[in-house]
């Protein structure tokens, strides 16, 4: 067996092949890398070194520029960045410090206003009497004295003030209160009371603008055309109404700070 076919039998043996030698290695081109090593040179096929590490340094870039890109894409989703989110839950916080706080101030405040409305509402108006049997009239019964039956309440409307101040605060406090997270949202028990609690915000807000408006028009009734003498009805069933309403929005009130404050 001549050499050469026992190395054609034997080669694959060892997991190798052959191949023909490329034409720059042909044995003409051989002598020629003998005799003219720069020719030879530049007959050479050209390295694809540059290349291949182009296309390795690229590929990470690639990834980066697309995980980029899924990021931009998900803050684009949520409609804000990273930092906007973090700037926001950092405001949620700092106002519910103050907001608690503020929520019982308003809370007992209001208390207070509720009760000397009652006292002044029992002097002038009584549980439904007419007016002479009112006890401003009799001088029967009448709480803090008869200073308190004429004149500007300046007892149950220096607590009423107070109470629109702390309200006020607290209310817009809950509005600057960010909720990037949707809290109110899904079905825990949780996002529940958080919807009702919101609810309420409103329904304890329109009591408390509607008692404003009715206080001022009873306290200054002879500036809109009404006395007690020739208009009592009228003006008791509007001290009635506006009884009503602080107790709505009282209880409104309460039930909105009781969720979160147990």
């Amino acid at each position: 067996m001549e050499p050469f076919t026992a190395l054609l039998l034997v080669t694959p043996l060892f997991g190798l092949s052959l191949t023909p030698p490329p034409a720059a290695l042909a044995p003409s081109a051989l002598s020629q890398a003998v005799s003219q090593p720069a020719a030879f040179a530049a007959a050479l096929p050209p390295l694809q070194v540059e290349a291949a590490g182009a296309d390795e340094g690229a590929a990470p870039s690639d990834e980066a520029e697309e995980s980029d890109d899924a990021d931009g894409a998900q803050e684009a989703d949520e409609g804000i960045s990273r930092e906007q989110y973090g700037a926001m839950m950092r405001q949620r916080a700092d106002i519910a410090t103050i907001h608690k706080p503020l929520g019982i101030a308003t809370w007992a405040s209001m208390l207070m206003t509720l009760t000397l409305g009652f006292f002044q509402w029992h002097n002038l108006y009584g549980p439904f009497q007419s007016l002479e049997d009112t006890p401003c009239v009799t001088g029967d019964g009448i709480i803090f004295g008869e200073s308190q039956c004429s004149g500007t309440p300046w007892v149950h409307l220096s607590s009423a003030m107070l109470t629109t101040a702390l309200y006020a605060t607290t209310f817009t406090l809950s509005l600057m209160m960010p909720d990037p997270d949707g809290l109110d949202e899904g079905e825990g028990a949780y996002a529940s009371n958080l919807r009702t609690h919101k609810a309420l915000r409103w329904v304890h807000f329109v009591g408390m603008v509607s008692q404003l408006a009715l206080g001022i028009v009873i306290a200054n009734a002879e500036s809109f055309g009404m006395d007690r003498a020739n208009d009592y009805d009228t003006l008791q069933a509007l001290s009635a109404v506006h009884m009503g309403l602080g107790v709505v929005t009282f209880g409104a009130l309460t039930w909105s700070g009781a969720m979160f404050l147990f």
